[in-house]
């Protein structure tokens, strides 16, 4: 007996033996460099492995016959291959090819696993670091307007970029996608402050790439986004050591320096690596203020390899200055930039004499930073542990703390009494009636300045808004086999607490109509005789502290995901419930008399200032998001997805101002989104592509305008809105020759404001208005169009970007002509040393704006009644066309 026992375990053993196979390889790219963390699958199953530092991988198998392998990573094709289990071992040399724009490209963002676009059911596009690099981009606006369905308005500069995403509102700057670094938002709560996400970092070489997010998706991982998420993905050192220097210049005195460096720390047997990026920059452009645009940041992350899983220490320092264009004073007729006193057009107001202005306050001197625009200081360290407890259960967690000094410095040109450039003599007899004569000069001289010439009076606003940011994340991803299939079973939460100052200073200034204009000093004798000091260092009221906000807001969310894969379909289904719990506290504001001489007019002698007394109230609000999507294989060149979502979005807590403590002035409740989308992906070897209908629909959303009381800009009118909109989205990317494709993309949204409840805040009214019309700032038709080569050495592109004609605002009285960009570059690669080394040298060059385009991006925001017919109409034009040289050495 016991014999036949032993002779039945041999043969089981045996037996298992032979089943079970021994799959082992590299993954490299075309360069022949190692692919470290690239994800080896083999369909339909658990069974799998990742690479390690070395591109090496190697796991077993007990699965038997013919079946199918896949290896993929973010940034490149993923690749597939046949193989027979029966086994025998396996060794397997594998070359994967850069993705491009292709939909068999992975994609990480949104999702538990390393899926391809094409395999995934909602909408994602993706661009690789190389392809900004040679864009030499003027701001985030650049890059993302090349993504489908968003509407970007750069025409800011450097920083604050407005991005409107598909379907919804334009609530401003970053609202409803919010941007992320490695998977963890630069800010987790938008709307302390109403600072846009990219003032707090740059893009730099350091990354691999960025992804864009649409759709209801979106809404479950981590910190969760209604429309969108982008996200860009560092890079992290390996095995090889890389080196790049990227030096960019352009015309208006732009120099910059982008670098990176990776590799190992150690020895040979370390598994400790570590990625250095960053840059340092100064700018005299796009448009000349006379005050500087310049600075640094740096990146670093320091990553732990072991044998299942990994640590990773990411850290962000950044210290930069930028200056920001707001709407000016265009022509009527033709919204073009006007001439000056000089005879030249003027592209800003903004005067370099400005710095280091200073008056005084109840409490103490206030020096303003305005040279400093926008001027951030600080940086993030987050923490990023990856355990693989075995092959089919996984554990991710983030933690992120970030701290910024940050102070938002405006010049908002053609916002004051007399905001219309007019000649000085007008300007005297409108604050003056009845006068008895005048003097003025230029700030700092003696020179008196001609009656005829131009001046225009104006408001400066100091936001200072330093931030602290606390948030985190963690998820188990557990991976069930049944039968014909898999699901991958994601439980996570999200936690977060931000706290931010929203303190304002503002102050109005007299100026010369000039592009950096010197300041004007004026003084008359009123119709009494007596001598009236109108305009002193250039202000003509200083106003001061306009006001003084503590903010916080917490958030903790827990959400429940499966994403199945059987053999022609894909399900995704989950569900997210978050909570957030905000604190306003709204410092009172009193003005006093602080100068002395009896000449200077009240706005000048009396000034405000906090008197230290708050009013205090919370808000309190949950809600669920759930998200339903499925993909169908109807070949192997052609899928159908089709996907559905309600979400929601927390809306901005300095909205909703205590009237007493304890006490908000009205409910705070989540803004509801409903989201539907259907279409086919393509890809083939020549073709690749997209074609998908959809719906938004968002509920009770709170939207605040801000205007002028009293001369001062303070929030105006509070609308709760619903809004509608129906679309059409299609992108393609086709290679009509060796070396050259055709890629663009095209929208086309109809959209209606079906519900618009306005309360004005200053008196206290609510009527309705606006409904029926179409959505502010948002077009009906976007579209991108560019040719592409590269063969490896010469490559070259030119693309055009257009946004159709929108509405300036909610009104719907003032059309704004459609926008194109075009862009033009080329560029050549020189192999550099030896030639196995790798090293090589690109220069070329790219020009944005070709065609030199004027367009208004956007009317004056904070005058949502302007006219269409006047003489003068606020607008913010987009930037100047720009000439780019760059040379980047990889070594």
């Amino acid at each position: 007996m016991k014999k036949a026992i032993l002779t039945l375990l041999c043969i089981f053993s045996v037996s298992a033996m032979v089943a079970q196979t021994d799959i082992s390889g590299t993954v490299k790219d075309g360069s022949g460099v190692p692919v470290t963390g690239a994800n080896i699958l083999i369909l339909n199953s658990s069974s799998g492995a990742t690479t390690d530092f070395d591109g090496n991988f190697s796991f077993s198998t007990s699965l038997t016959g013919t079946q199918k392998l896949q290896v993929s990573y973010i940034g490149y094709e993923t690749y597939t291959q046949d193989i027979e289990l029966n086994g025998t071992a396996i060794t397997l040399q594998i070359v994967l090819k850069e993705g491009g724009t292709s939909l068999d490209e992975v994609v990480l963002t949104a999702s538990a696993t390393f899926r391809s676009q094409k395999e995934t059911p909602m909408s994602i596009s993706s661009l690789k670091q190389k392809e900004i690099t040679k864009l030499s981009v003027n701001s985030q606006a650049d890059v993302l307007r090349s993504i489908p369905g968003i509407t970007a308005e750069g025409g800011g500069g450097e920083t604050a970029s407005n991005i409107f995403v598909r379907g919804l509102p334009s609530g401003g700057q970053y609202v409803f996608n919010p941007l992320q670094y490695d998977g963890m938002p630069l800010m987790s709560t938008f709307g302390l402050n109403s600072s846009a996400h990219d003032v707090y970092a740059r893009p730099d070489i350091g990354f691999k790439g960025v992804e864009f997010v649409r759709g209801g998706a979106a809404v479950l991982y981590g910190a969760g986004s209604v429309a969108g998420i982008i996200n860009y993905t560092s890079k992290t050192g390996d095995s090889n050591d890389e080196n790049i220097i990227n030096i960019e210049w352009a015309d208006e005195g732009r120099l910059k320096t982008d670098f990176y460096t990776g590799g190992k720390l150690g020895g040979e047997e370390s598994n400790t690596y570590y990625a250095f990026t960053g840059f340092v920059r100064k700018d005299d452009g796009p448009i000349d203020t006379g005050l500087p645009t310049k600075g640094v940041q740096f990146r670093a992350n320091i990553k732990q390899k072991f044998e299942n899983g990994s640590f990773t220490i990411h850290g962000q320092f950044i210290n930069d200055k930028a200056q920001f264009f707001l709407p000016l004073p265009l022509d009527g007729a033709t919204r073009t930039r006007l001439p000056g006193n000089d005879g030249k057009a003027v592209s800003q107001l903004l005067s370099g004499e400005l710095a280091r202005t200073s008056f005084l306050t109840a409490g103490g001197v206030y020096e303003s930073p305005i040279e400093d625009g926008v001027h951030t200081q600080g940086g993030y360290i987050m923490g990023d542990f990856k355990y693989n407890f075995s092959d089919d259960l996984k554990f991710k967690s983030k933690i992120r703390y970030a701290n910024y000094k940050h102070n938002f410095a405006l010049y908002i040109g053609g916002n004051g009494d007399n905001n219309n450039p007019i000649t000085l003599n007008e300007y005297v007899n409108n604050i003056a009636p009845g006068n008895l004569g005048f003097s003025a000069s230029y700030q700092g001289t003696s020179d008196q300045i001609s009656g005829s010439d131009l001046v225009l009076d104006n408001l400066h606003i100091d936001r200072l808004r330093p931030m602290t940011d606390y948030s985190g994340e963690a998820s188990l991803t557990k991976t069930l086999n049944v039968e014909n299939g898999t699901h991958n079973i994601t439980g996570g939460f999200f936690l977060a607490r931000t706290e931010a100052e929203d303190v304002n200073y503002q102050y109005r200034v007299l100026s010369e109509f000039n592009n950096n204009p010197k300041l004007v000093n004026l003084s008359y004798t009123d119709a009494g005789g007596n001598n009236v000091v109108f305009s002193d260092g250039g202000l003509y009221n200083r106003i001061g502290m306009t006001s003084n906000r503590f903010l916080s807001q917490s958030r903790t969310a827990f959400y429940l995901t499966d994403e199945m894969v059987f053999d022609k379909w894909r399900f995704d289904v989950g569900f997210r419930i978050e909570n957030t719990k905000g604190t306003f506290n709204n410092g009172n504001i009193v003005e006093s008399q602080v100068y002395d001489n009896p000449e200077l007019t009240p706005e000048l002698a009396n000034v405000n200032f906090a008197d230290g007394s708050f009013t205090r109230a919370d808000v309190d609000a949950t809600d669920w998001a759930v998200s339903l999507a499925g993909l169908y294989k109807l070949s192997t060149a052609v899928n159908l997805y089709a996907n559905f979502s309600k979400g929601f979005f927390f809306p901005q807590i300095r909205g909703f101002a205590p009237i007493a403590t304890g006490v908000t002035g009205s409910k705070y409740d989540s803004e509801r989104i409903i989201q539907f989308e259907a279409g086919a992906k393509v890809g083939t070897e020549k073709l690749k592509g997209s074609l998908a209908a959809y719906y938004v629909g968002l509920s009770d959303r709170i939207k605040i305008d801000q205007g002028f009381s009293n001369g001062t800009l303070v929030d105006l009118f509070r609308s709760d809105q619903s809004t509608s909109t129906l679309g059409l989205e299609a992108t393609y990317d086709w290679r009509f020759a060796e070396n050259f494709n055709l890629r663009g993309s095209t929208t086309y949204q109809a959209h209606e404001i079906t519900k618009n409840e306005r309360t004005d805040l200053v008196a206290n009214t609510t009527t309705t208005v606006d409904e029926g019309n179409e959505l502010a700032r948002q077009p009906n038709f976007l579209g991108t169009l560019g040719v592409y080569f590269d063969n490896g050495k010469w490559d070259a592109l030119f693309s055009l970007n257009h946004t159709g004609s929108k509405f300036a605002a909610d009104n719907n009285n003032v059309e704004l002509d459609a926008i194109t960009i075009g862009r033009l570059g080329a560029g050549y690669e020189f192999p550099m040393g030896a030639n196995d080394s790798g090293d090589t040298l690109r220069l070329g060059f790219s020009i944005f704006n070709l065609f030199d385009d004027e367009g208004v991006t956007e009317g004056d925001p904070r005058n949502i009644n302007q006219q269409g017919d006047a003489e003068f109409f606020f607008g913010r034009p987009i930037l100047p066309r720009r000439f780019f040289l760059t040379a980047t050495f990889n070594f």
